[in-house]
């Protein structure tokens, strides 16, 4: 189960050991936005001694590069064979640029021996106005197709917008951009992960924005900063008695296999409440 996904810059290994003890369950190690044109090779050396480092049960993904950056072969080349988690595509247009990326994956692991379609694939899926018009293609594009995610930030600045929150909340155009994020996250059989929180000073703004895209349909957040890790974590964790009903429903349709619908403790429940709790209890 991935609750939260922290950024890492990669040239800096000092906020790399820091994030490991954050308890973020999975860490994204940033050769793009992250790093200072002139920093990028040092960063790609870090990166590899990140990767290097013994690993626990967090997993490290690397974003490289836009594909048209000139800059994701070198990005490639160094984390490819230090088999990192997955890569995180920043401005991907849709289900076309994942099979590129596919294919350059492909090659890199043939030479250095890895398997096959190992390394999976996250896009961040609306940092440009053409790229919305994109989310429906990424259904069936690649098997590395782990999940997506959404960017707000370089959106605003594409389609010029003077912000894109008010009072704490995104505008309408993102939101509506959020919302299609999640449903082509659906249409695709992937996980949706909610787009950062750059409020840096409130930490529970980053939790109630969390709570909100639980019950959305999102299954975790990506953050930017450790403080933000906790009330992201707390968001995503089902109760107790979340996970003890989830059980009751599982339990009720293997005793009733046959069945489409069934009435469980004065409602009825069917099988979309069934693979509901089957998420709840990490199934699927």
């Amino acid at each position: 189960m991935t609750r939260s996904i922290l950024f890492v810059p990669a040239d800096s290994p000092r906020k790399f050991d820091k994030a490991r003890g954050c308890g973020a369950d999975a860490l994204i190690l940033d050769l793009e936005d992250g790093v200072a044109e002139a920093a990028k090779p040092a960063a790609r050396t870090a990166v590899r001694d990140m990767l290097g480092a013994p690993r626990d049960a967090q997993a490290l993904w690397v974003r490289v590069n836009a594909l048209d950056s000139g800059l994701i072969d070198a990005d490639l080349d160094a984390v490819v064979p230090l088999a990192p988690f997955g890569i995180v595509l920043p401005k991907c247009r849709g289900g076309e640029d994942v099979r590129a990326l596919d294919a350059l994956l492909a090659r890199r692991e043939a030479a250095a021996g890895l398997p096959r379609d190992g390394l999976r694939v996250l896009p961040v899926a609306t940092e440009t106005a053409g790229s919305v018009f994109g989310l429906g293609s990424y259904a069936g594009c690649s098997p590395r197709l782990w999940g997506l995610t959404w960017g707000a930030e370089d959106l605003a600045a594409d389609v010029g917008a003077l912000t894109n929150q008010h009072d704490g909340r995104y505008t309408e155009p993102f939101r509506i951009v959020r919302a299609l994020c999640l449903f082509a996250a659906a249409a695709a059989g992937v996980r949706a992960l909610d787009a950062v929180c750059v409020d840096l000073r409130d930490p529970q703004a980053a939790g109630r924005e969390a709570r909100e895209a639980r019950r959305d349909g999102f299954t975790g957040k990506v953050a930017i900063h450790p403080s933000h890790v906790g009330p992201i974590n707390d968001a995503f964790t089902p109760s107790e008695a979340e996970r003890a009903f989830a059980q009751r429903v599982i339990d009720a349709f293997a005793a009733n296999p046959g069945s489409g619908a069934l009435r469980l403790n004065g409602r009825m429940v069917d099988r979309p409440h069934l693979r509901a709790a089957r998420r709840v209890l990490g199934l699927e």
